[in-house]
C-alpha cells in the first residue's frame, strides 16, 4: 500500500507542473454515505504523467503575471457550471435545506473531479471547488481526500497552494468550430 501511495504521489507531483480525477456523481442527500470511487481515483492518479501530449499546453511560465499560473488542458465545464448554477439557485431559495447544500457540494465536487482528471490537470482551479464542496458538506470524504492530495502536490514541489479564495478559475474552453 505504501508503494502504491508513493507511486500516486510521484505521478501527481510530476504532473502538477502542467497543472488535475474525472467522473460525475449523482447529487443526492446521501452523498456522505456514498462509497468512495477508489478505483476511479486510482486510475486517475496513475494516469497523470509528464509525457508530452499532442496539443498540450506548455508548462506555466513562472515569470507570468498572476500568482498562480494555470497549466493543463482547457476542458468544457459548461454542463458542470449549469448544474452548479441550478444547485446555487435551489440553495438560495431554501438556505437551510440540508439536501440543497449536499446537492451543491456534489456539483462542485463533480466539476473539481473533472478539472483534476489526467486530461485537464487544472489542480489549482480544482482546489477551489473541493474547498467549496467541503464548506457545504464537511463530511464529503472524496472531496477531503482530493483536497489533501492537491495540497500535498504543491508542498511536495516546494510551493504553497493557493489560499482559499485565490484559486484561479478553470481555463477558458474554446469549442471547435
Amino acid at each position: 500500500m505504501q508503494r502504491f501511495s508513493l507511486l500516486i504521489l510521484a505521478a501527481l507531483l510530476s504532473a502538477c507542473n502542467n497543472a488535475a480525477p474525472t467522473g460525475t456523481s449523482t447529487a443526492n442527500a446521501n452523498s456522505a454515505n456514498r462509497p468512495l470511487r477508489s478505483e476511479q481515483m486510482q486510475q486517475n492518479s496513475v494516469a497523470h504523467t509528464t509525457e508530452s501530449r499532442p496539443g498540450s499546453t506548455p508548462p506555466p511560465n513562472p515569470n507570468a503575471p498572476g500568482k498562480f499560473a494555470q497549466g493543463g488542458e482547457a476542458i468544457d465545464t459548461a454542463k458542470f457550471d449549469g448544474v452548479i448554477a441550478e444547485a446555487e439557485k435551489a440553495l438560495k431559495a431554501k438556505p437551510n435545506d440540508a439536501a440543497a447544500k449536499i446537492s451543491l457540494a456534489d456539483a462542485y465536487f463533480d466539476r473539481a473531479l473533472a478539472l483534476t482528471d489526467s486530461s485537464a490537470r487544472q489542480y489549482a482551479a480544482a482546489l477551489g471547488d473541493y474547498r467549496r464542496a467541503l464548506k457545504l458538506n464537511p463530511n464529503h470524504e472524496e472531496a477531503r481526500e482530493w483536497h489533501d492530495r492537491i495540497v500535498a502536490i504543491f508542498k511536495g514541489l516546494g510551493k504553497e497552494p493557493p489560499k482559499e479564495g485565490e484559486e484561479p478559475p478553470p481555463l477558458p474552453f474554446k469549442k471547435a468550430v
